[in-house]
């Protein structure tokens, strides 16, 4: 067998353990919080090497973010497996019950998925927050992800499984591929034997890559070229302070806008207040014609490519449109189908906006950075899942579970 066979069938095995684990799994959840605090001076040693190599390879500045753990992010990250052990158990649910008039008792109960294989890039917090959701989950979970976060990783992995051993847990529960090679990632794509899904979170590239390659299931994630659309009744002060969120709070994630659209009504009075905002944050604007007509030669003129991409970067596409159609047209021609955003007073404008966007998630008079498990209230998340089965939007614990039928009866033949 090879490594990663090996690791497969100690994850199998692990997996039968906690489909009984029940109450236990909280235990376990709030032994790996407790060590991630009491080991954060480690987490955050190892973390240094990864920044330090990412600066020589040449990572970008939003790269180099999503990489970096201090001592708030480790305090979060403990906070987010906390808040999973808080949530009700999401296994063992009667989902849908009935008796047939032959008498059999039937029922759909929740069941653990049995093994997830997750691949992901530069964000080493998803190595906690994708352990404990599928160990509160009832599954266990192979974890690979990539070179630029390997100690990091590493660090947080030898955490957590000594917490779940020290409570009699074994600690195949959850596991990490430690080669970063192209290869490694292929055969995970690949362990048909032993895993039962597997979810790429992170870039365009990877995405399309898992997608293409694996012969295991795959839930498909992440992607975000997210809009929001300025409506030619939006109160325009809303309107600015929504953008300057969506696209700067944090701009490497897959919730972040990457392109506004501005009623043709509205421009002349929005796109200066908007880029009032954005210039706090000096915020690089690539518009259409009339955009520049309006805000003048500071904004770069924009390219099909600039309405397609997903910037993670201080970045904003911006184009004015003739109508809510119009606008309608371009996110159903550029969207990845994550979150969109409408901004208007027009209750009929935010209805046919809601009804014909056809996104995981899409709100009226809010920013796209509430897409996220934590902040639906499902505590953390494995990612946004941007395709329409088996899970859309945040995947949280109930998104990580499988089903199956309970039949009693009492001799019943056919």
């Amino acid at each position: 067998m090879t490594q990663l066979e090996t690791m497969g069938a100690a994850a199998k095995a692990a997996s039968r353990f906690l489909m009984n684990a029940g109450a236990r799994k909280d235990d376990a959840l709030l032994a790996i919080a407790k060590a991630l605090r009491e080991n954060a001076s480690a987490i955050i040693e190892a973390n240094q090497t990864d920044l330090k190599n990412g600066k020589e390879a040449g990572l970008t500045d939003s790269l180099l973010d999503r990489l970096r753990l201090d001592e708030a992010r480790i305090e979060g990250m403990a906070q987010g497996v906390e808040q999973v052990a808080a949530l009700p158990d999401p296994i063992g649910k009667v989902l849908d019950g009935r008796t047939l008039k032959n008498g059999l008792k039937i029922e759909k109960v929740s069941v653990p998925m049995g093994v997830i294989g997750i691949i992901y890039e530069a964000r080493p917090n998803v190595t906690s927050d994708a352990a404990a959701l599928c160990l509160k989950a009832g599954s266990a979970v192979i974890l690979r992800g990539g070179k630029e976060a390997i100690h990091s990783n590493c660090a947080i992995m030898s955490v957590m499984r000594a917490a779940i051993a020290g409570i009699g847990f074994p600690e195949d529960c959850i596991a990490l591929v430690q080669d970063t090679s192209r290869q490694s990632a292929t055969e995970l794509m690949q362990l048909t034997d032993y895993l039962d899904v597997l979810i790429p979170r992170g870039g365009a590239g990877l995405i399309r890559s898992v997608v293409e390659n694996a012969k295991v299931p795959v839930i498909e994630t992440g992607v975000g070229n997210c809009h929001v659309y300025v409506d030619a009744s939006a109160d325009i002060e809303m309107a600015a302070n929504i953008i300057f969120n969506a696209k700067t709070s944090r701009p490497s994630v897959c919730n972040a806008i990457e392109t506004v659209l501005v009623h043709k009504d509205a421009a002349a009075a929005a796109l200066p207040a908007i880029k009032a905002e954005l210039d706090k944050k000096q915020v690089e604007i690539r518009g259409c014609e009339k955009t520049r007509e309006i805000l003048g030669d500071c904004v770069i003129p924009a390219t099909e490519d600039d309405y397609e991409r997903e910037f993670l970067d201080y970045i904003l596409a911006v184009k004015v449109v003739d109508s809510l159609d119009d606008a309608l047209d371009h996110i159903a021609k550029y969207s990845t189908g994550h979150s969109e955003s409408i901004v208007t007073a027009d209750y009929s404008a935010a209805e046919k906006f809601t009804s014909c966007v056809d996104s995981a998630a899409v709100y009226v008079n809010a920013s796209t950075r509430f897409t996220d498990g934590g902040e639906f209230g499902l505590g953390a998340e494995i990612g946004i899942s941007t395709q329409k089965l088996h899970a859309r939007g945040p995947m949280g614990l109930n998104e990580l579970t499988s089903m199956k039928f309970i039949i009693k009866g009492s001799g019943q033949i056919r």
